[in-house]
């Protein structure tokens, strides 16, 4: 008798078909990917940044009529690094120091800003809970590689838990919070507060998280050329902030959190992914590890969903699903 094949996971991956989409994803997702030219390369970015930079909250935009005052601050940066901008929108109806959700924006890591549209969900959620939106502005790979990104948004977070106090903000109820690349950066500023014994965050919220530059598993190879965030863009992404090495033997999991030896001691995870993207299998992973150690982690894989999917289509009922599950989350985790 022959013996069965073993198939590498990207391999059996890439002989799958996707999971269908969600049916009122399916239309806005082709008319997205009609104009979004994919997968990312680095000929790319440059458009990617058109693009974030022409989607720019304005101040009118972010104080949603009167229920944020917003300022922004130039603060220190890494030891030897520039200074870097935090975007304070804070509520103007709410009493006594309000909690902060710390907002890393998406992009890749190779585009996007503290003023990208995905500040919208978290001013949403912001809304509803009466906290404090504080947006970081980090550096951009590949021009600023690893460690700049991660290391701008600690220093950020560093200053923000040192200065709450005077902005009327509880530093000691603050969320990480972060979309995609964002997501990655959230979840490693939790390791890395852990080990520097830095602030500590009440939560993080992992959105659609990038968190593995192997991207190898079978999830990446299954939606290697399919949605928003396919396989071969992620592996554009941390190629750009990695280089070489890229999927070697020598990256810290500060920058890709997937790495991390030991995910013990963290703060309570929310995770969610959709169930038609690449980065699918990785957040598994990433929750599964957290409860192997006992720690505190709820996931969302959204069935028939993309990358980012409630960004582009706000009013699907999975969209306003995962909007209130976040919320939901938030708060429990608020009133212990």
């Amino acid at each position: 008798m022959t013996a069965p094949t073993t198939a590498s996971p990207r391999h059996a991956g890439a002989q799958a078909p996707p999971p269908p989409f969600d049916a009122e994803l399916a239309g806005p997702i082709g008319r997205i990917l009609d104009t979004l030219p994919m997968p990312l390369t680095p000929g790319l970015i440059p458009d990617r940044r058109r693009r974030s930079t022409s989607g720019r909250l304005s101040d009118e935009q972010i104080r949603r009529g009167g229920a944020f005052a917003i300022e922004e601050r130039t603060v220190p940066g890494p030891p030897g690094a520039p200074a870097i901008t935090l975007l304070i929108s804070r509520p103007t109806s709410a009493q006594g120091p309000v909690p902060v959700i710390y907002h890393t924006h998406g992009g890749g890591m190779v585009a996007g800003s503290h003023r990208s549209t995905e500040l919208v969900g978290e001013l949403d959620r912001a809304q509803e809970l009466g906290a404090a939106v504080v947006a970081v502005e980090y550096r951009l790979a590949p021009e600023h590689p690893d460690p700049a990104p991660v290391e701008d948004c600690y220093a950020g977070l560093c200053w923000l838990a040192e200065n709450a106090d005077g902005l009327g903000l509880d530093p000691g109820r603050v969320f990480l919070s972060g979309n995609s690349a964002g997501g990655a950066l959230a979840a490693g500023l939790a390791l890395m507060a852990r080990d520097r014994s830095g602030p500590r965050p009440v939560g993080q919220v992992l959105q659609f998280p990038m968190l593995d530059d192997r991207c190898d598993t079978f999830s990446a190879g299954q939606m290697a050329r399919v949605g928003l965030w396919d396989g071969e863009s992620n592996r554009a992404g941390w190629t750009a902030l990695l280089g070489e090495r890229r999927g070697g033997p020598v990256v810290s999991c500060y920058a890709a959190p997937g790495r991390a030896q030991d995910v013990s001691g963290l703060p309570p995870a929310f995770i969610e992914v959709g169930s038609v993207e690449a980065l699918r299998d990785e957040a598994i992973g990433y929750a599964s590890r957290i409860w192997r150690t006992g720690g505190e982690a709820e996931l969302h894989v959204w069935s028939g969903a993309f990358h980012s999917f409630d960004e582009w289509v706000p009013d699907a009922v999975v969209s306003k699903a995962a909007h209130r599950a976040r919320v939901a989350w938030m708060r429990r985790v608020l009133a212990r």
